[in-house]
């Protein structure tokens, strides 16, 4: 235990110089990991085919294979986005809020990076780089552990970003990779070393983080998305919003597990829907009202709409109105990300309102709730939390904000009594 708070000693001391960094340097930074992630892409191939042998022979289930797997494609997609993190504008420093309390008397609130952020999250080897990105462009330090899966390939993943970032102010310090049970344990009692902690996992494991530490913790557990259709939708923009939804990433968290389709359109459009989520191999789930209308479907049962499913299969439901669907999915969502399809604007209004979920969305796919595809430069996930960050969390969840006010040897004297003189609250642009 010893051994390993001293690594996240070192970690807090590197996070330090890196807080202290040039926007430049940090850019650069990034790039240089791109450039190493490239470099030595066979050699992390050559591990994660190691991973992916051994989950096969221990029987994983193929959703989390497809996360496991590193290849050319999610390779392509993390450079290219460490280099559009490094394009964005550099998140510390920013006045968030500025007012002169009286003339030269000025007081501002500036983001700053959080310090030393502890992310635990599923077999991704992506997402570690994605993390990483995120950590590095922000000024935090990180401490990584990701699903046992894929422990060589992160290994790999860590020494190699280690590797780009080393001849930097702030060196290869900032960035640490634990693989054990054990040290998760520790992590959780690193109080002092670490001031965040982000699990991504089954409700179970996050209830365990969060009863087990006295680290902040934000995050989500399930991601149990539904697609409302109401009955103005247009029936032929909705069947692609709804395929997109399940099948185009169906083992990610954002992808819809539940169809709610309103009970005036039901005999039109479900067997539309059935249709195109068979031709898709999609094993649909249906209530005993939607049953008649979707053919080999198999029927639902109360479990299958608190389901996460992360495969091609889904659940589907009836509804007799806008406030049944957003009834349902208080009472089985996850607060993560809900969609209705309507083109009557007091309905959507209705769910926006009525919906309490991190994100809520309009006429388009679930598959949309990513921090990347939110122009935030990626995510370190999805909070469901109403504290600090909500939804993707990017840059901005990832900051902290300090009040500085900046004096001319001002006293509290001046101000008070019944002579003392009077602020005048001024607010400033920022």
């Amino acid at each position: 235990m010893d051994k390993l708070f001293g690594s996240f000693a070192t970690v807090r001391k590197s996070a330090t110089v890196l807080a202290a960094s040039s926007d430049n340097e940090r850019k650069q930074a990034l790039l240089a990991v791109a450039q190493a992630l490239a470099a030595h892409k066979e050699e992390i191939f050559a591990e994660n085919s190691r991973d992916l042998d051994a989950a096969k022979t221990a029987g994983i289930p193929d959703a989390i294979l497809h996360r496991l797997a590193f290849t050319e494609e999610k390779l392509k997609s993390v450079t290219t986005g460490l280099k559009e993190l490094s394009e964005l504008r550099d998140p510390i420093g920013l006045t968030k809020e500025k007012r002169e309390l009286d003339p030269g008397f000025v007081l501002e609130k500036r983001t700053f990076p959080i310090g030393v952020i502890g992310m635990i999250f599923e077999a991704r080897p992506d997402a570690l780089v994605q993390i990483a990105g995120l950590a590095l462009r922000s000024g935090n330090g990180i401490i990584l552990k990701g699903g046992k899966e894929a422990r060589l390939t992160n290994r790999k993943l860590v020494e190699v970003i280690k590797e780009a970032t080393l001849t930097f102010s702030f060196g290869a310090g900032w960035i640490l990779g634990i693989e054990s049970h054990e040290d998760v344990d520790v992590l959780l009692k690193a109080e002092g070393y670490v001031d965040l902690l982000i699990p991504r996992g089954s409700n179970a494991f996050v209830r365990h983080v969060m009863d087990n530490t006295r680290i902040p913790v934000i995050g989500h557990a399930d991601g149990i998305c539904a697609t409302y259709i109401d009955s103005t939708a247009d029936q032929d923009k909705a069947i692609p919003v709804c395929v997109d939804a399940k099948i185009q990433y169906p083992a990610a968290c954002n992808a819809t597990e539940t169809f709610l389709v309103h009970k005036d359109i039901a005999p039109s459009f479900l067997p539309r829907l059935n249709a195109a989520l068979k031709e898709k191999g999609v094993t649909i789930h249906a209530d005993s009202s939607a049953l008649p209308h979707m053919e080999g479907a198999v029927p639902a049962t109360e479990k299958d709409f608190h389901t996460e499913y992360l495969a091609l299969e889904c659940a589907v439901k009836v509804v007799g109105s806008v406030q049944e669907a957003i009834d349902h999915i208080q009472n089985h969502g996850s607060h993560h990300t809900d969609a209705i399809l309507t083109q009557d604007k007091a309905a959507a209004a209705r769910f926006t309102a009525g919906v309490d979920s991190a994100d809520v969305f309009v006429n388009c796919s679930t598959r949309f709730a990513d921090g990347f595809r939110f122009g935030l430069g990626a995510e370190v996930g999805i909070s469901t939390s109403k504290l600090h960050a909500r939804g993707p969390v990017g840059l901005e969840g990832l900051m902290t904000t300090k009040w500085i006010l900046n004096g001319d040897g001002q006293t509290v004297a001046e101000y008070s009594g019944p002579e003392g003189k009077s602020f005048h609250h001024k607010e400033l642009a920022t």
